[in-house]
Order: C-alpha cells, then structure tokens, then sequence
C-alpha cells in the first residue's frame, strides 16, 4: 500500500489502465469522505489497481498517481503466486493440506476427500466451478461450526453465518447480528480461519477494537492470534491462486 499526500497533481488526462509487464491492469477509483489522502492498492489477486481518494482529490489526478507508482506496482503483481486453475492430476489447497484432484466421469460429481487426494467424477470441463462450489459449502460448514462453539463460549445465541467474496477483509460482523467470512479461508489452516471466526464473534459483544475486545477474542481463541495474523500477512495471497 502506498499513501499520497495531498499536493501533487496531474498534467494530462492518464489512462485508467495500466501496462505492469505487459499486462493490461484497470485502474479503479473509490471515492471516500472521510479519506484524507490518496491510497494505492493492488487487489489481492492482481486484476485491478484500486486508488482511494478523498472528495477534495480530482480522478484524474488518481490516476495519474497509479501511473506514476507503476513500478511499484509491477513488483506487487511478480511477488503474486500464479494462478493455477484445479485440473485432474493438479492440486486444491484444503484446509492446510494440498490434495491431489483425481478425476473420473464415472465417479460421482460431488468431490470427496480420500487420505491426500480430492476425488471427482462428471464432465471434465466442469471441474473447476464444481469444486469451487464444494469449498465454499465446506467454508460455510466449518464456520457455522466454530461460530456455535465461539458463540456458547462467550454466552450468546448462534447468528446466521454467510460467505463472502471480498479481497480485503477476511470476515465482518453486520450490527452484531449476522457473520461472514471469506470462503477462501478454507484453504487455510483450520486455526486460521478459527481465528476469523472468534473475531467476529468477539465483534457480537464489542463492536470496536477495544481492550475489553481483544480480552474477549483472548478468552475464545484457542490458539495465538498473532500467529494466525502472521500467516495470513505471509500465505493470505496465496490463497487467489488457484480461482479467478
């Protein structure tokens, strides 16, 4: 991420795509009231450039920000893992693990988990948005399940549970009444995405980031959250690899 203070400013009308090593990336604005300076993002999957700016700021002078940082942002989109769409013979990250999608059109269309390997059966051609499918009812799954357990820990009655597809936030709790999370999570190491869920929960009971929460999140979470943190900052990336 990189901030630009107010100040500079553009000459010319920019184009709001950008050439990072000869790939053609579209520049999105977002304008915020309360921002106070320009912010430039790359998504977390590398198919668009997103500046943030405040009211006072021109889109043009946006844009011509992201141009100017294009190296910068040509070194974000080489540190990305390439992604790797799931294919008989290649891998799905499940959970921590990576299995190994074995693929029969006799077998039955709905993937299962067998030791290290993910079966799957039906069309060939179909492979890739049947798994997908398969993951995000396991995310959702899994997470019902520690909501309830996070949830009867701090006293509260289970709230509704939903996916989300976000690239910037991991999980959300809505006027501490409805939970969701990001479905990539379940490739993940469970304790991670326990992790975002125990967050969440805590946010039922203290919404804001203060010591009584963080006392709260202490109490649920299981494991350490910093370690959880810090594998999401290294690996959580990595997780837009292999689905568009």
């Amino acid at each position: 991420m990189i901030d630009w203070l107010r100040g500079a400013s553009a000459k010319a009308a920019p184009d709001p795509e950008i050439d990072l090593g000869g790939r053609r990336v579209p520049i999105v604005l977002k304008r915020l009231r309360n921002a106070r300076r320009l912010t430039l993002r790359l998504a977390p999957d590398g198919s668009e450039v997103r500046v943030t700016l405040p009211a006072w700021a021109e889109g043009r002078e946006a844009i011509a920000f992201a141009h100017s940082r294009k190296g910068w942002l040509a070194d974000q989109l080489g540190k990305l893992p390439a992604r790797t769409a799931p294919a008989p013979g290649g891998e799905v990250r499940y959970r921590g693990a990576s299995l190994k999608v074995e693929w029969d059109a006799r077998s039955p269309r709905q993937p299962v988990v067998a030791g290290e390997t993910l079966r799957i059966g039906g069309p060939e051609t179909g492979i890739e948005p049947r798994i997908r499918r398969w993951l995000e009812a396991e995310a959702l799954r899994l997470a019902e399940t520690d909501m309830r357990e996070y949830c009867a820990a701090a006293g509260l009655d289970p709230v509704p549970m939903g996916l989300t597809r976000a690239q910037r936030r991991w999980g959300s709790c809505s006027d501490k009444a409805r939970i969701r999370i990001n479905w990539r999570l379940v490739q993940a190491p469970d304790f991670v995405r326990r992790s975002v869920v125990a967050h969440e929960v805590a946010h039922l009971v203290h919404f804001d980031h203060s010591p009584a929460f963080h006392a709260l999140l202490g109490q649920l979470f299981e494991g350490e959250i910093t370690a959880a943190d810090r594998w999401l900052k290294e690996h959580g990336r990595g997780l837009y690899a292999s689905f568009g």
